[in-house]
């Protein structure tokens, strides 16, 4: 990984901080934009079983998704935030802790150790956090250096991949697409590879000015590839757009 996991659970606790900020400084029941279907409260409540749950599948290094009958049930004069915030210090203890080489069950069958749930969490608090300060009219810029390898694991790790032979994805890319992260000068350029539906991701020169690019500062390139925020997609067409978010998944 780009950053190291010092920097990764520093990114973690700085973003799952902020999230508790904004959710006690919001409405509870505040809709969340990119998740019409929940309220403030129940982003608290998923980010809190997500922490839940990655923090217990590296402290016991199972090979398995734990059973939904262990996770924790909240006490009903329990403060959600408080529970979110023991939870949060909870993974990063776990994680701080962890061989980040060892084995355990992931959602990327390739990438099955615990550098990828590290890293994976740092994406999962800072887009969460920035979906709770939106609910609150509040701002959240993601630092570069951390904008930078989040988009780099989303672009090798949330597409349709060469690696992925277990969800071999339909349709293709259809012409190649760069994103270049203008504050920091990164670019990665995504194109059909051999393997119909898979796509192949080179970092490096966004190319030439013929090339579909997506470009902004690296915070809002992240920020857009999760469907949170609008940028400048230049010659970057709708349809050509739409192939590629078709590849994508987030999990």
């Amino acid at each position: 990984m780009s950053l190291s996991t010092f920097d990764c659970i520093a990114a973690i606790t700085e973003h799952s901080a902020g999230f508790a900020e904004a959710a006690r400084a919001g409405d509870p029941g505040a809709r969340i934009e990119h998740c019409p279907d929940w309220s403030l409260a129940d982003l608290v409540q998923h980010l809190t079983e997500v922490h839940w749950f990655w923090a217990t599948i590296v402290d016991e290094r199972l090979d398995a998704p734990p059973d939904k009958s262990r996770r924790p049930v909240q006490a009903a004069d329990a403060d959600p935030v408080e529970e979110f915030v023991a939870g949060a210090a909870r993974l990063v203890h776990v994680l701080r802790e962890a061989d980040q080489s060892a084995r355990c069950w992931t959602w990327a069958p390739w990438r099955s150790d615990v550098s990828f749930v590290t890293r994976h969490q740092v994406q999962e608090a800072a887009v969460h956090h920035w979906d709770a300060a939106h609910a609150a009219g509040q701002q959240v810029v993601v630092a570069a250096d951390v904008a930078v390898d989040s988009i780099d694991e989303f672009l090798h790790l949330s597409v349709a991949s060469e690696d992925d032979s277990d969800d071999p994805p339909a349709g293709a890319l259809d012409g190649p697409l760069s994103f270049r992260a203008t504050d920091t000068g990164d670019t990665w350029t995504l194109s059909d590879s051999e393997r119909p539906g898979a796509l192949h991701v080179e970092r490096g020169d966004a190319g030439s000015g013929a090339r579909a690019v997506v470009e902004a500062p690296a915070s809002d390139l992240l920020l857009w590839l999760y469907g949170r925020v609008d940028i400048d997609r230049h010659d970057a067409s709708d349809e050509l757009v739409q192939r590629f978010r078709s590849l994508c998944f987030t999990d």
